[in-house]
């Protein structure tokens, strides 16, 4: 079992195996936030700090008789001992999340995080009527609000879909616009369905362009960055002239929405072909505006 399902059944096992939805959630972001490399990630949603991929855990235990899933909670099934099999400094975080919030019920621990983690609730349908003014303040200054007319570039290599969605959510990208030829992914939520409704979700528009993409027939035998850049050479000088309308359309994109970002897998942006196609709608007329790659 991934250690990280682990914890999750040792926070229920140490709150009497049984928690409101919302609650875990809440519990399940506090600890994780104390952890070096947290194993879980989140983002802003309707009710606070919300984890995805935590929630894909618990509904795959579910299917798997590990857990109960009721309409409001989650419920323990498997009798094991899970808190001995965590780390010994997960061990006392737990220890340590259990004294200091055990007591507390799902309306309160919306409240504390709003007011300690106030970006998380930035896309909360509660926070007015559980925050004070001063409170609310809080967040609304936490809430990304840079306009500036920005092409953005982001690959999600090594690092979670809740990570990938906050670094969007805090450059306040309006639209991402999925370069890939073949939107699929063996990880979890970048398959073009999945991360277009995860971005519909959080507010921002999915749009697909695969024109601007380079055929994985194309990216055969990839291993030194000679090989990539022979592959870029003939990207610019093959795929992006067929592929002009396509580019227009992206600037059009950017013109009207300000701030979109082109996404593909790679991190390394020298190993991408987002960073070839950023700089060929560089060169379009009526180009006036900066790059980053986030």
């Amino acid at each position: 079992m991934f250690y990280r399902r682990k914890v999750i059944l040792a926070l229920l096992q140490s709150f009497n195996g049984n928690l409101e939805k919302i609650r875990l959630q809440k519990l399940l972001f506090l600890f994780t936030s104390q952890q070096t490399k947290a194993d879980y990630d989140f983002v802003p949603y309707k009710y606070g700090c919300f984890s995805y991929s935590a929630t894909a855990d618990m509904n795959a235990m579910s299917r798997k008789g590990f857990l109960e899933d009721g309409h409001t909670f989650f419920r323990r099934l498997d009798t094991t001992d899970y808190v001995v099999q965590l780390k010994p400094d997960d061990q006392i975080r737990l220890r340590e999340i259990k004294f200091q919030f055990g007591s507390m019920n799902k309306d309160s621990l919306m409240k504390y995080t709003y007011h300690h983690y106030p970006f998380y609730a930035i896309h909360s349908e509660v926070a007015e009527k559980i925050l004070t003014p001063i409170e609310l303040q809080k967040v609304t200054f936490a809430r990304p609000n840079s306009t500036d007319t920005i092409l953005f570039t982001i690959g999600y290599e090594g690092i979670s879909l809740e990570e990938y969605l906050v670094r969007l959510l805090k450059n306040n990208v309006q639209v991402l616009v999925d370069v890939r030829n073949n939107p699929l992914s063996m990880k979890y939520g970048f398959s073009k369905s999945h991360l277009k409704k995860y971005c519909e979700s959080l507010g921002i528009q999915y749009i697909h362009i695969p024109e601007v993409g380079i055929p994985s027939s194309q990216r055969q035998e990839l291993s030194t960055q000679k090989d990539y850049d022979d592959l870029f050479t003939e990207y610019r000088n093959t795929n992006l002239p067929s592929a002009a309308t396509s580019q227009q359309n992206i600037l059009q994109l950017l013109i009207q929405h300000h701030r979109i970002a082109l996404t593909c897998f790679e991190a390394n942006i020298h190993q991408c072909h987002r960073k070839h196609l950023a700089e060929a709608i560089q060169k379009l007329p009526g180009f006036h505006y900066d790059i980053q790659h986030i």
